[in-house]
């Protein structure tokens, strides 16, 4: 038995991931971590008496590439004896359609069909392949978007999916390197496929591996054990923290407290992590900015939807109360794009409304004309935003086509894929065309409708600043 494969199973044993004889799903790639994963299992099975079956998604996103990755995972099924799953889905697509990334349509789309592998095949285990250089590049890059220490503390060894609760996902895997599991697919001739995508920034995570990391370790070259150790620092406190809030939500004091330790007396981390566990009981995802509105400022309500608004009392317990109109923000402010004066052969148009000072330029498309990216500057087709248009605020039932979108979709449901704060999607300025189209989210991203395209002949500037 190699080295990797002992380790393995000792910590297997140690840990207690899986049960002796259970059924188990592994979700294989294609990939040399899950492909080493799959072949160590297999040959453990025997001593355990695990029942394994394979699950493959194809995510449609490198064409051929992905077809071959999926004969490979078949073929290896096949020699091994083991069941196989497969299913496909073109992620790109259903991304567009959704106004979201492309790496979080690709994580709901495979995460539900392990889930729907695992009832299919009996099991309540979906094994995965993630490892300690995926915990490191985790660690970076829920730090640079803001986690908190449940979030910091990074993957577990087992956690519920988040597809199905009554299936765990286990990571047998998390205690070694990329390097020790290379080594081990080396050593006992491992076939498996490179994803060319993992060389493109284009993704997040890539952007981390290849050149924050290298970065970091050119000025700190311990630092992926150091981001290791932080990690499982942070992540104990982070289960101290989340069960002293349990505890109290059920009545319990704290380990350390006192018995009915009122709200304001609890530690503020406790008393965010108990307004956050509420918050998520009732079905809607916490940011920081709506824990804080909610932990700071009792009776007052705020809103998280068009239907929705929560609400805590001075005792720290948050409820639902329902929305009527006056929730969102009133007010708007035409804005005539004609007839307006003339610089250099362009109508210009400078306005506020809300937070915002807004300067809309509308002039004819010069052939040789190519809109520049830039902050705070977007550009329109103006004959398709009509010859006026309405800066207003977000109201029940606005839709919204994000460029690139096969079709529209709630503004609430694009929200919340794109974790805009809840207290700040009522802030927010909107542009609706003449036509009643939102074509414009401030601060995100332009619509479908109105982009500009070969055949635009003039064009809306608008450029914008905090007022």
């Amino acid at each position: 038995m190699t080295g990797l494969l002992e380790r393995i199973k000792q910590h297997l044993t140690t840990q207690r991931l899986l049960k002796h004889g259970e059924r188990v799903v592994v979700a294989v790639s294609g990939g040399v971590d899950s492909m080493a994963l799959l072949h160590a299992l297999h040959a453990l099975a025997q001593d355990f008496g695990w029942k394994i079956s394979v699950a493959h998604f194809n995510h449609r996103l490198r064409g051929r590439s992905s077809d071959a990755d999926e004969r490979l995972v078949r073929a290896t099924a096949r020699r091994l004896g083991l069941p196989c799953d497969v299913a496909a889905a073109d992620v790109r697509k259903v991304a567009a359609g959704q106004g979201v990334s492309i790496e979080m349509a690709a994580r709901r789309l495979r995460h539900e069909f392990l889930a729907r592998c695992a009832r299919k095949r009996g099991a309540r285990t979906v094994v995965l392949a993630h490892h300690a250089d995926d915990q490191i590049e985790l660690f970076l890059l829920r730090l640079l978007r803001g986690a908190g220490g449940d979030g910091l503390g990074g993957m577990k060894a087992r956690n519920p999916s988040l597809a199905d609760r009554f299936i765990s996902l286990v990571r047998p895997l998390l205690e070694f390197t990329k390097d020790d599991i290379a080594a081990f697919a080396r050593g006992v001739r491992i076939r498996f496929r490179e994803d060319a995508s993992n060389a493109s920034v284009e993704f997040e995570r890539n952007w981390v591996r290849l050149e924050l990391l290298p970065l970091l370790r050119k000025r700190q070259p311990s630092v992926g054990k150091n981001i290791l150790r932080s990690m499982q620092i942070v992540g104990v406190d982070a289960d101290f923290v989340a069960k002293a809030a349990a505890d109290w939500l059920k009545g319990k004091p704290p380990e350390g407290g006192t018995p009915n330790v009122s709200f304001a007396k609890l530690p503020v981390a406790v008393q965010r992590r108990v307004v956050q566990l509420q918050i998520r009981a009732l079905g809607v995802e916490p940011d920081f900015q709506l824990v804080e509105e909610l932990r700071t400022k009792p009776n007052k309500a705020v809103s998280v939807g068009p239907d929705l608004r929560l609400v805590s009392d001075v005792s720290g317990l948050v409820r639902r109360a329902e929305t009527d109109s006056a929730s969102f923000e009133s007010g708007e402010r035409i804005v005539a794009l004609s007839g307006t004066r003339q610089k250099s052969g362009r109508q210009i148009i400078e306005v506020s409304f809300a937070e915002l000072r807004l300067t809309w330029r509308v002039f004819r498309r010069a052939k040789a004309f190519s809109p520049k990216l830039a902050v705070a500057r977007e550009f329109f087709d103006a004959d398709k935003v009509g010859a006026r248009l309405v800066l207003r605020h977000w109201r029940a039932g606005d839709r919204f086509q994000p460029i690139g979108a096969a079709s529209a979709t709630k503004l609430q449901d694009w929200f919340t894929n794109r974790k805009v704060p809840a207290a700040r999607r009522r802030q927010l300025v909107l542009a609706e065309s003449e036509r009643g189209e939102v074509f414009w989210v401030g601060g995100g991203r332009i619509g479908e409708g109105c982009k500009v395209t070969p055949e635009t002949r003039r064009l809306l500037e608008l450029r914008w600043k905090q007022a």
